[in-house]
């Protein structure tokens, strides 16, 4: 055999890679009472020079193995940092499809492009929205970068050939948005220091009128509005912005609606969170990471649009590299992305062998047992949420022992002590101030046998800490 060959059947290292992923599944059945260290084979491993000659693949894959387990992987039941993902295994498994073929979804993929179509059209029936088109993206960075820069396109046309040639423009979110939306302002041109920060009300929603407030400030001082970025789930605390009203605010005048999903645009699909996201389908856009709460693999994100055309006035071009297709277009005029993987294939998987009804009730657990973790913390005389309800699965909260201490040096003292121990796994976040624990439920194996543990241990650790 030519090429690149493996030093065994290729048979043999499919099986030895295969026994690996079902152990992994099985260690992520349960929590495991602690994370491993960096053993020493493997740190001579990691300490090697780029090799010239082969390392046996099986031995290689031994050894990839064996950084995974070492390394942190949100896919464990009690992993509650950040926003994690799930590592859904037929999400895994169509990842190692889609690689295997490497379909290039920039331009004409064939049979690939139309199962794009229809997992988009799919995501949109989900949530509840209209979608006439949008891409499958590596995440909500590009994903609302994507959006944005057509919104960009739709209020100062011909910005993306001219510049901004002297026109000032704007964007308005939450004082609590992620930074995605100012990182998206800094590549469009518009600037960081015009992204409007709009004040928030007790529940951490977006204040409208202070949002058209803003607008209005803006217009008679010559700054185009671009955008009005409503965040459907923020990233410290899940709180979902009034998108009803803000839609109201932006028919008034004339601007683009961005909903930023990434998190908690899945809670839509579900009863009991449903109300929160009403006026969605008024949005020009939306997007959702599908690695988050659809529990999928890294990477998969969605970008849906009202207007499909929007996207091509923003993206679309001529190449001779990049001949048209049939019917005018190839994926890329109207994404961001040229070297595109087959990201839909997980998605499109996942919703054929689970179904849709499966998600709803998977991410219905989730917000029961986030409001089971936030009884426990209510009624635990050591422990303080920082907020009054939680609106999604985001559960805010921070140990105060009896005796006075500096509750915000003891709490990020707190935070690296869990990180350390490993039977849960937390990240610190600062809200109003004050340091705090701040858990995400965003993951299908998490019970509240978990959220239990991650109160005990907490109390414990935190307690350990109080009194030395």
């Amino acid at each position: 055999m030519t090429g690149l060959p493996l030093d065994v059947p290729r048979s043999e290292a499919l099986a030895r890679a295969a026994a690996h992923i079902d152990a992994a599944w099985r260690s992520f059945d349960a929590a495991r009472d602690g994370q491993p260290s960096l053993d020493a084979d493997l740190a001579d491993v990691l300490a090697g020079p780029l090799p010239d000659l082969p390392t046996p693949v099986l031995r290689a894959l031994d050894d990839a193995a064996r950084v995974l387990d070492e390394s942190l992987a949100p896919a464990r039941p009690r992993y509650f940092a950040f926003v994690g993902s799930s590592g859904l295994e037929v999400g895994v498994l169509a990842d190692a499809l889609a690689s295997c073929y490497d379909v290039n979804l920039a331009s004409h993929a064939g049979v690939a492009d139309l199962v794009e179509q229809q997992v988009l059209a799919w995501v949109g029936q989900f949530v509840g929205y209209e979608a006439a088109g949008g891409a499958i993206t590596s995440g909500g960075m590009i994903s609302n970068l994507t959006a944005l820069t057509a919104a960009r396109e739709r209020a100062l046309p011909g910005a993306r050939e001219h510049g901004l040639a002297g026109h000032p423009a704007a964007l308005y979110c939450s004082a609590e948005a992620h930074y995605s939306v100012r990182r998206a302002a800094e590549l469009l041109g518009l600037g960081a220091a015009r992204v409007r920060s709009i004040a928030v009300d007790a529940d951490r929603r977006m204040l409208p009128a202070a949002t058209a407030a803003a607008i209005a400030a803006d217009r008679a001082a010559g700054i185009a509005p671009i955008a009005v970025v409503a965040t459907a789930g923020t990233t410290l605390t899940g709180a979902v912005d009034p998108i009803a009203a803000l839609a109201d605010v932006c028919a008034a005048h004339g601007v683009w609606l961005h909903v930023d999903g990434a998190y908690g645009l899945p809670a839509a699909a579900v009863a009991s969170a449903r109300p929160l996201f009403a006026g969605l389908r008024r949005a020009d856009s939306v997007t959702i990471d599908a690695h988050k709460w659809l529990y999928l693999p890294k990477a998969c994100g969605v970008v849906l649009v009202r207007d499909r055309a929007s996207l091509e006035a923003a993206f679309a071009h001529d190449e001779a590299y990049m001949l048209q297709t049939d019917d005018g277009r190839n994926a890329v005029d109207r994404t961001l992305e040229y070297s595109r993987p087959f990201r839909a294939l997980k998605l499109w998987l996942a919703f054929r062998v689970h179904g849709a009804a499966a998600f709803r009730a998977a991410i219905e657990a989730n917000l029961e047992i986030a409001r089971h973790l936030t009884d426990l913390v209510r009624a635990h005389a050591e422990l303080e949420l920082l907020v009054a309800t939680p609106q999604l699965s985001i559960v805010p909260f921070r140990h105060v022992p009896p005796d006075p201490v500096d509750l915000d040096a003891h709490n990020r003292a707190l935070v690296d002590a869990l990180q350390r121990d490993s039977r849960v796994y937390v990240s610190p976040a600062v809200i109003d101030g004050r340091v705090c624990l701040r858990p995400c439920v965003v993951n299908y194996r998490t019970t509240a046998a978990d959220v239990e543990a991650l109160v005990d241990v907490t109390v414990e650790i935190g307690r350990r800490l109080a009194r030395a």
